[in-house]
């Protein structure tokens, strides 16, 4: 028998991933192993180890090319430009506190709606975040142009401001002075998607999301965690015209959030072209998750612990498009655990 080439492995789990976006599709469920036991250490995303970062995403390509010979899962391997929650608050000129064995993260440089108003948007070009395309270059020149590209961390406006905006100010602010606030976050929108059209244009519309590291076949994914602290009012008011805005520019939107955000949920459902939803929150939060977002979104939560796959669907109710992310120490773990899923899961 012939064994498939990379190609043709890659372009079916593709294939899966759309179909499985269809939420009229009875493929329902998808899998990934998590792998992150059977990969070299990562170096932290600091500026002056590019090479490393460069060599570390390659290293790791590599191998997850050759897991798709062995491991029967729905990863599609992907180049690894990570980053941290720093790179757009820095770009503003937000001072970043780096170490040797921490996640770089930025320090806030506005205080007030005076200081807001004093920043202007920056050329991306001209910042740090050059250094991401400086990374993806060289990793796309090694694999070539059809290798897929994690997209960096991506916050949304609102959410950047929040790292730009000094904590004990911004949230006063929402209420006091929503303007001073808007405004700046237009800056941030301005800056974003000068960022993103010149990434999409330069590597392709489709990407492996930040986290989870799902497949897109286009649009945009997002972290949405400031929305915990605020009321659904607010959301409405502030929050998702922006999230409208990035709906009509760049179509399907998959969003992670890890705030207790449950009173947001409505509002979350009206964002349009919503394709798949990340929560991390306790068990019981995520069995509610599942029926509410059942017929509007694909769904790949942190579930822990993970359902128990040798119970098979009947044995842990879902109601809609699920991916799972189980973790695996070893070759052998990880080639039983994909076997089980098929068997149960996705019976032929």
């Amino acid at each position: 028998m012939t064994t498939p080439s990379i190609d043709t492995l890659i372009a079916a789990r593709k294939a899966r991933w759309q179909s499985f976006y269809d939420l009229s599709s009875p493929l329902r469920y998808l899998l990934l192993v998590n792998d992150a036991d059977l990969l070299p250490p990562r170096p932290l995303p600091n500026l002056d180890l590019k090479k490393e970062r460069i060599e570390w995403a390659w290293l790791v390509y590599q191998q997850r090319l050759q897991a798709l010979e062995w491991l029967d899962d729905d990863r599609i391997p992907f180049l690894d430009v990570y980053t941290g929650t720093e790179i757009f608050a820095e770009a503003f000129g937000c001072p970043v506190q780096r170490s040797d064995d921490k996640m770089p993260f930025a320090l806030p440089c506005v205080h007030s709606a005076a200081e807001a108003a004093r920043l202007s948007v920056p050329d991306f070009g001209a910042t740090p975040l050059a250094l991401l395309f400086e990374i993806a270059d060289e990793l796309r020149r090694r694999a070539g142009v059809p290798a897929l590209l994690r997209l960096p961390d991506i916050q949304t406006p609102l959410d950047i401001v929040a790292l730009i905006w000094d904590k004990q100010t911004f949230y006063p602010a929402l209420l006091e002075a929503p303007e001073a606030v808007l405004e700046l976050a237009e800056k941030v929108r301005e800056l974003l998607t000068a960022f993103l059209d010149a990434w999409f244009a330069r590597y392709g519309r489709e990407f492996i999301a930040h986290y989870p590291d799902y497949y897109m076949p286009s649009g945009l994914t997002f972290s949405e965690d400031e929305v915990g602290a605020v009321s659904p009012r607010v959301f409405e008011r502030l929050f998702l015209p922006e999230l409208e805005f990035f709906a009509r520019r760049y179509g399907g939107l998959g969003m992670h959030c890890c705030a207790h955000a449950r009173h947001q949920w409505p509002g979350f459902l009206r964002i349009p072209n919503l394709k798949l939803v990340n929560f991390v929150q306790p068990q019981a939060v995520l069995q509610a998750a599942e029926p509410f977002f059942a017929a509007r979104a694909a769904q790949m939560h942190n579930w822990d612990p993970m359902p128990d796959f040798a119970a098979g669907p009947q044995g842990f109710a879902l109601a809609g498009h699920h991916v799972f992310m189980s973790a695996a120490s070893d070759r052998a773990a990880a080639i039983a655990l994909a076997r089980d899923f098929r068997q149960l899961w996705q019976p032929l």
